[in-house]
């Protein structure tokens, strides 16, 4: 684990040696695998304490001030003023944008994960690397992915269990952005109608997927499929990758 100090606050992260693995959607026909270079990713999301701290760095990405057409009107809605309660410092951030979320991981050294590089780490459990076949596995996914997020509560980061990566909560708690969310298309865009994303935890698009048992990944494809840059949602944060 790497600890590095950003805007004040030590942030973790940990590395990830690349490998093979198969995406649910993306691979070319008789392709059977892709490969994920080595990258460091972050520990935890970030929380509303990290990016408060960043906005005070940066300025225009303070509630009051979102830079113009780069974050809709809920940005950061859930702030008081100018900065979050005490109570949700160490709950991950959401209603931020895309780009408000790139910022912040350029900020300090790193970007968003790819869509291929943060489904390679999630597709690992407790005990395996990849999990993405294991019934289990994926039966658990789909139970915690069932039951939607009520606003407000969000639980603090380092409640899960990590996988065997040592990387908490990229299930169970929120959704995350990712750098490329709108490269791979599944059917049933959404993106005329962003109101219904925040209880979005079902998905469509079965053709052409791998595997069509793990519909907890048809969740994330379908709910990446249906955003636009500068949506900010309830239950959508993030966390930040570094090339290794």
């Amino acid at each position: 684990m790497i600890g590095v100090l950003v805007f004040g606050l030590l942030i973790q992260s940990v590395p990830i040696t690349g490998g093979s693995f198969a995406p649910l959607y993306g691979l070319e026909k008789d392709q059977k695998s892709v490969s994920v270079a080595s990258f460091r990713i972050d520990t935890y999301p970030v929380t509303h304490q990290n990016f408060f701290k960043f906005t005070k760095a940066h300025p225009e990405w303070k509630p009051s001030h979102p830079l113009v057409l780069l974050a809709d009107k809920e940005y950061l809605k859930d702030w008081k003023s100018e900065g979050p309660s005490r109570k949700i410092k160490n709950v991950p951030v959401t209603y931020v944008s895309w780009f408000a979320a790139q910022d912040y991981c350029v900020a300090q050294g790193g970007r968003l994960p790819t869509v291929l590089e943060w489904e390679y780490v999630a597709a690992a459990s407790e005990t395996k690397k990849d999990a993405s076949q294991d019934k289990e596995f994926i039966e658990k996914l789909l139970q915690w992915y069932s039951k939607p997020v009520q606003e407000g509560k969000i639980s603090k980061i380092g409640k899960t269990k990590p996988n065997i990566w040592g990387v908490y909560d990229l299930h169970g708690v929120i959704w995350e952005w990712v750098y490329d969310f709108n490269s791979v298309f599944v059917t049933g865009d959404n993106r005329q109608d962003k109101d219904n994303l925040k209880d979005l935890f079902c998905g469509f698009g079965a053709a052409g997927a791998q595997n069509r048992a793990n519909y907890a990944a048809f969740m994330r494809y379908a709910l990446r499929n249906s955003l636009k840059g500068n949506y900010t949602l309830m239950n959508l944060g993030f966390r930040c990758a570094y090339d290794h």
